[in-house]
């Protein structure tokens, strides 16, 4: 199984701090340039890394992205070496195959028969009795930079229950989709705190699941709570200003909607949708990429998103008909199943000056000031994703666009002062 990551072969680097190390690692082609980022998992097996699965009974908390870049999954690697003890796996939503678009049941692995247990049903932390016998837990899911992303919210379920449980934690670090630069949105009610949650995070955080962890870990030891024996598995050649598209690495879709990196771009914006009454175009091939309903007028919507001028990102109208199956999986059924969609389609232009949070704000304000009287709100489901009430209160009652963003750069400026001393790349 030495063979299973071909490290050795192109002479990779042994080394890397996983705990709080920031040192620069690259790894380079015999031509001088670098090669594509190498993921957490690779280096697993590593002589560096390898004793903290070897001869252990190992639990794993993954989905259909925990793939190597050869296409193997760690599911099947782990379990097909001699030296590891791979006896339990944890699924997030949409299932350990990612073939779920709903709560996902306990069950087995169709693929190796080892037991699943689901972390989005009734239980979304591991119990005590899930976690015993257990000797080391990893992680290792694709996530896309998103705060209501749920697979980063099933990370730190994990990281609470082995803290409490006191069994070492191994998070095996991937790419953040959409870059680990821009940092955008609100930081709900609950700024101003130490950084132990997601719920505490912005709308889009700019930060790997390594680095989220870790700066979870560190943050709860701040308030008292447990902290987890944890080491990230670093990735190599791994910059900061990357999009997934740079880094030499497949995309998978992380989830049955999220289709694309386009997709996943423009995610943190039309998300917000959800909680409306308005289609962000799941039940299409370009779920994300519209904003539409049977009694919007797309060319109005659009002229209207055209007008404040935000950077990176145009509009256009254009028609959809949501279905039920997309890409060859049925999803939960969509907001206007079957119906005409007239909608504003979204075009990036700029990834790198698009700012996706604030372009939320401006197109809710866009839907309030055009269909006051079809606009519907699903308050828990809108605040939620805020983290704050404060965005749809202040909508409704005619504040700017600017004036409501404004007012969220403090809670801001604190969390990336807060992220920087927590940054392995």
């Amino acid at each position: 199984m030495s063979a299973l990551l071909f490290c050795a072969a192109v002479g990779l680097l042994g080394g890397c701090g996983s705990r709080t190390s920031t040192e620069k690692e690259e790894r380079t082609t015999a031509e001088g340039q670098p090669t594509r980022v190498v993921i957490g998992a690779e280096r697993l097996l590593e002589p560096d890394y390898f004793s903290l699965v070897k001869a252990k009974k190992v639990a794993l908390v993954t989905n259909h992205t925990g793939l190597l870049p050869d296409g193997r999954h760690l599911v099947d690697v782990l379990f097909e070496h001699k030296e590891v003890d791979l006896t339990l796996l944890f699924g997030p939503e949409h299932g350990i195959r990612g073939e779920e678009d709903t709560h996902v049941a306990d069950g087995k692995d169709k693929d190796t028969g080892l037991p699943v247990v689901s972390l989005y049903g009734k239980v979304r932390k591991p119990t005590p009795e899930m976690l015993e016998g257990i000797d080391v837990v990893l992680f290792d899911i694709q996530d896309v930079g998103a705060r209501f992303y749920t697979y980063i919210a099933t990370m730190n379920h994990v990281l609470e229950a082995v803290a409490e449980q006191g069994i070492p934690y191994v998070v095996l670090d991937r790419p953040n989709a959409i870059g680990g630069e821009y940092v955008g949105g609100p930081v709900g009610d609950d700024q101003l705190k130490p950084i132990v949650g997601v719920d505490q995070l912005p709308v889009v955080h700019g930060m790997t699941v390594g680095e989220l962890a870790h700066m979870f870990n560190e943050e709860r030891g701040k308030s008292g709570l447990p902290k987890a024996d944890l080491t990230v598995v670093k990735m190599i050649n791994y910059r900061r200003d990357m999009w997934f598209d740079e880094t030499g690495l497949p995309w998978i879709k992380p989830s049955p909607n999220m289709l694309t990196l386009t997709t996943a771009t423009l995610y943190p914006m039309t998300c917000l949708l959800e909680g409306t009454n308005v289609s962000e175009a799941r039940g299409t091939l370009h779920p994300f990429e519209h904003i539409g309903a049977p009694w919007i007028d797309g060319k109005a919507l659009s002229d209207q998103l055209t007008s404040y001028g935000l950077a990176g990102v145009t509009f256009g109208p254009s028609k959809y008909v949501p279905g039920r199956v997309v890409d060859g999986i049925e999803i939960y059924p969509p907001k206007f199943l079957g119906d005409t969609c007239s909608s504003a389609s979204i075009h990036i232009t700029d990834r790198n000056s698009f700012e996706s949070a604030k372009a939320a704000v401006y197109m809710l304000e866009a839907l309030f000031e055009l269909y006051p009287d079809q606009l519907e709100w699903k308050e828990k489901r809108m605040d939620g994703l805020w983290k704050t009430s404060a965005i749809r209160e202040q909508i409704k009652k005619g504040k700017s666009p600017e004036t409501i963003i404004q007012a969220w750069e403090g809670g801001l400026r604190y969390f990336s002062e807060g992220r920087s001393g927590y940054l392995l790349y």
